[in-house]
């Protein structure tokens, strides 16, 4: 599990807040979406197409796709490649990625 040394709120450092499916998630300005959910303790950010199975940001550095989300209505978004943004939407991407036009 991911852990910070100490959460933004104990060190007075500032905090940026979204919104990840129905919870407010608290992270620090330069985290990533992925490095975000993680350290607070939320794993699961997509489910796979064919059985449905839960899958979580993995390699963290934009190779695997493992963490796809729809950010602010954008499906395919690599949550390990996209920094925090106050009072932005983030979801669970379920099944296949979706093609955009």
């Amino acid at each position: 599990m991911f852990k910070r040394l100490s959460p933004p709120e104990v060190t007075n450092e500032a905090v940026v807040t979204f919104r990840f499916d129905e919870q407010t998630v608290a992270a620090r300005p330069g985290d990533t979406v992925a490095a975000a959910l993680l350290t607070s303790g939320i794993s699961i950010c997509r489910s796979t197409p064919v059985s449905n199975a839960p899958r979580a940001p993995y390699c963290m550095m934009g190779v695997c796709f493992e963490c796809l989300v729809e950010v602010d209505g954008n499906p395919n978004v690599q949550a390990c490649q996209v920094e925090v943004r106050d009072g932005m939407h983030v979801h669970t991407q379920q099944g296949a990625r979706r093609l955009t036009s």
